[in-house]
């Protein structure tokens, strides 16, 4: 099943079948005082980007819908006046500077209802991601230079016909990114059911002195850098936490966690797994659950590009949070872009050819020499020649991971009726080989894998036995 483009009559169908019945602008419930925020080094390449789109499916809430939209409208203005960054506009000033103007300027907050649809609808097993979900989003197709004239958030809650509800979040990529858009989400999941959630924290501390300008000429501002309209196929794939041991077990010759109990390497490494420095250095040598998967699909995807030549290059780029990795740290919480896209590149023959701990060491050597020095070095070479992000794949050969199986999106977002049944997201920024982690609903180290592929490599991929035999259905 193809995913279907924007201007097919099939989206326009999917589309139709919401109806939007309330649209309303929320505002903060106290005036801001944090004042105008500069766009950092992080913030500035974002504004080619569409809005983040991510939401939660909810099984059928226990109250009246028009209680349910009152009280998520309330908790709105609670939560905005924690984050008023997402309650302002962007501007940029005469001498080309952009800043946000947390200005109390509002967002959007609307109730529709698709009474043609119900979550199992929604939320095939063993199937493409219906086309009818991208018309749960808000803002759809606007792109974060648009925030100067159009909110820089915007939420909608639908009504499904068996009482489901889904709520949508559309949120200027420029202003957040993964980390902060959720804990947005989960400040506003507590407040509805009544607890008081801290802000985050507003310092400009993320290379916040940085006198690189990035300028538009005619103020026209930037486009998508990849094709919005070409076909693709978007599908769920997920591992089981039992799977991705195993390939963590394969990436690193079978010492997957030498100090397990009952692992029968425990004894060749006798006093060193007592020794707690002995520990901390055998895991940082170690490659990661995830670096290990993204390796099995760096490899499995590559080998599903028929038409690649064997000489021709293949890149996997992960997006990794730089909070903790800069010199001086900066907080959890920051609040703003703080994030680099690692890239590692290899040879088709060579990612095909070699075995999946080849693969996945090249990722671990790159992630985990992405430190201060490097994220430092990345920022000097973007103020020698500032840009947006080149986000898509324009050679054919690339792969993209964004957002994160470690972000907060089920156990944090219980708005008072229950964890969500599953997280989705709209069509912003997918294009062929772009993934998104997302955290199994089980837990337990589980992955869901959002990935979008040309249609023939999705169906190349589905039939590769490797690949699909880790993938729990």
């Amino acid at each position: 099943m193809s995913s279907i483009p924007p201007n097919s009559s099939a989206f326009a169908a999917a589309a139709a079948a919401v109806t939007i019945v309330s649209k309303c602008t929320v505002f903060p419930d106290g005036d801001s005082s944090i004042g105008d925020l500069p766009l950092s080094v992080s913030d500035l390449p974002m504004l080619s980007c569409h809005y983040i789109q991510k939401g939660l499916f909810f099984p059928s809430p226990q109250m009246p819908i028009a209680s349910l939209v009152s009280l998520l409208a309330s908790s709105l203005s609670g939560a905005l006046s924690l984050f008023p960054p997402l309650a302002g506009r962007i501007s940029t000033l005469p001498d080309g500077r952009i800043l946000v103007s947390c200005n109390d300027a509002g967002v959007e907050f609307a109730y529709a209802t698709a009474y043609s649809l119900t979550l199992p609808d929604l939320l095939p097993a063993s199937s493409d991601v219906p086309p009818a979900v991208k018309s749960l989003f808000p803002l759809d197709g606007a792109i974060s230079f648009h925030g100067h004239f159009r909110p820089l958030a915007s939420f909608q809650l639908t009504e499904l016909a068996d009482g489901a509800v889904f709520l949508g979040a559309a949120v200027n990529h420029a202003v957040v990114d993964g980390t902060s858009f959720w804990n947005f989400f989960n400040a506003w999941a507590e407040l509805c059911r009544g607890g008081s959630p801290l802000p985050p924290d507003f310092r400009r501390n993320y290379f916040g002195d940085s006198k690189a300008v990035l300028r538009f000429p005619g103020g026209r501002g930037p486009e998508v850098t990849f094709p919005v309209d070409a076909p693709l196929r978007e599908r769920i794939f997920r591992f089981s936490r039992e799977a991705i041991f195993e390939l963590k077990s394969r990436a690193n010759d079978g010492f997957a966690n030498v100090a397990a109990v009952g692992d029968p390497n425990a004894e060749i490494y006798g006093k060193q797994v007592h020794d707690p420095k002995a520990v901390m250095a055998y895991k940082e040598e170690q490659i990661s659950s995830f670096q290990s998967l993204c390796a099995h699909v760096w490899r499995s995807v590559t080998r599903a590009r028929k038409q690649l030549p064997p000489e021709a290059m293949t890149t996997f780029r992960m997006a990794v949070n730089c909070r903790h990795r800069v010199e001086p740290q900066v907080a959890p919480d920051y609040f703003g872009n703080a994030i680099q896209s690692i890239p590692t590149t290899a040879a088709v023959r060579e990612v095909v050819g070699r075995d999946l701990r080849w693969a996945a060491g090249l990722l671990h050597r790159n992630v985990a020499s992405h430190g201060n020095e490097t994220i430092r070095r990345g920022v000097a070479v973007w103020e020698a020649a500032p840009r947006c992000f080149p986000l898509g794949n324009p050679d054919g050969a690339g792969l993209t991971m964004g957002s994160s199986h470690r972000f907060p999106m089920y156990e944090g977002n219980d708005f008072g009726w229950g964890l969500p049944a599953a997280v989705r997201s709209g069509r912003a920024n997918k294009f062929d080989g772009k993934m998104s982690a997302f955290p199994g609903r089980e837990g337990g180290g589980s992955v869901e894998l959002e990935v979008c592929l040309a249609p023939e490599t999705m169906e190349a991929l589905l039939r590769d036995d490797e690949f699909m035999s880790y993938v729990t259905e």
